[in-house]
């Protein structure tokens, strides 16, 4: 039976677990509950081997082709985490776990990597090897991480690697693939302005931290428009401000800022941690006041491989028809570029039809692109290892 006629099948099923999954939302490293429900599920399928507890709470799973004379080991990986944000939806299967949801649809694809995995121990048409690979903590980086450091891709021999995300706001159930870089690179930054705390009747007696903040942030945002390459890329975003006083006449003695940078050119990331530093400093001193800096990158650019990338739009074309190939690259980040900077490989995208969108309280998995995007796994195990 043809895959997508089988998913068609299976549709209900696989939307019962994206849905159970939903409302059981599990944050980064806390998915204990996702990783036994992935476990049992992949084991009732009849998988080879089923292997829990790798980088802390992922969990990987093998089937075997009926052939493995092509000795090719190729690797799928869907991410299991939700996100601190408290869901809007008014939905049966709406997060159950209050301020904790899953806004970016990882429920989504851990169910089409389970729904591919279940076609797959069926029919074993390919000759080589699948790893399913399902990570935990993508959101805030760190679970990628985690896998590769637990041996990933050395302890089950992976020599390509694939992932999938869905998109908003591309038709539902069409693919978007590229050469070359898909997804930014992603750093943090935490930034303390200290000052002199006081009443804020009488400002001329302390060092107005919040003041300090507010020129800083605004100083800041000329760094992308006037220190980077117009023709370069980068994104600073100052997303968080916190003070020690929560009262209204209180001048605080020190004021945090969080926020991130996005880019893809490693120089530009140089230049925007030298500015940024410099901005904050000579700004708050303007003020009287001191900062400290922390500044953290998280993930490299998600970059994909040519001949990887051209496999996996064949697979969508098999699957679709129609592929975006020039879809431009996106400023989120993805700790999946930590596999894709040790094996070849690439990250698609699957359109989401017209949803909110990601990391929105209101955003939720289309369930209507699941035969789609579990076709896909399946054409690519077939056609990258074909029977002979």
């Amino acid at each position: 039976m043809p895959a997508r006629n089988r998913f068609a099948e299976l549709h209900d099923e696989i939307t019962k677990w994206r849905r159970d999954f939903h409302a059981h939302p599990e944050l980064r490293f806390q998915e204990h509950r996702t990783a036994e429900k992935v476990a049992e599920l992949l084991s009732n399928f009849g998988c080879d081997e089923v292997t829990t507890g790798v980088g802390q709470t992922g969990v990987v799973g093998v089937i075997q082709g009926r052939a493995r004379g092509s000795g090719k080991v190729i690797g799928f990986r869907a991410d299991m985490d939700a996100l601190p944000i408290p869901e809007t939806n008014d939905v049966p299967h709406a997060s159950t776990h209050p301020g904790v949801m899953h806004a970016c649809g990882h429920d989504g694809h851990t169910a089409m990597l389970l729904g591919a995995a279940k076609y797959l121990a069926e029919t074993r048409n390919f000759d080589g090897t699948v790893v399913l690979i399902f990570q935990p903590a993508e959101e805030g980086s760190g679970g990628a991480r985690a896998m590769l450091d637990d041996g990933l891709l050395t302890r089950w021999g992976i020599q390509e690697v694939y992932g999938m995300h869905n998109w908003p706001k591309i038709p539902a159930g069409q693919f978007a693939v590229r050469d070359g870089p898909q997804m930014a690179a992603t750093a943090f930054f935490d930034l303390i302005i200290k000052g002199q705390g006081g009443h804020a009747a009488l400002p001329h007696k302390a060092v107005d931290t919040t003041v300090a903040a507010a020129h800083v942030i605004t100083a800041i945002q000329t760094i992308a428009a006037r220190n980077i390459d117009p023709l370069k890329t980068v994104v600073v975003s100052t997303c968080g401000l916190r003070s020690d006083s929560n009262t209204y006449n209180v001048i605080p003695d020190k004021i945090e800022l969080r926020g991130t940078v996005r880019y893809f050119d490693r120089d530009v990331n140089t230049l925007v941690e030298e500015r940024l530093r410099e901005i904050a400093e000579f700004t708050a001193r303007a003020f009287g006041a001191e900062v400290q800096l922390d500044y953290n990158l998280r993930v490299p650019p998600t970059v994909n491989t040519p001949e990887a990338a051209a496999r996996a739009a064949m697979a969508a074309e098999k699957v679709c028809g129609d592929v975006l190939r020039e879809f431009e690259p996106v400023m989120p980040g993805e700790d999946f570029s930590e596999m894709l900077a040790q094996r070849p490989g690439a990250y698609l995208f699957i359109g989401n039809g017209d949803s909110a969108d990601l990391h929105n309280p209101g955003y939720d998995f289309n369930d209507q692109i699941i035969p789609m995007g579990c076709s896909w796994y399946v054409e690519m195990a077939e056609q990258t290892m074909p029977l002979t």
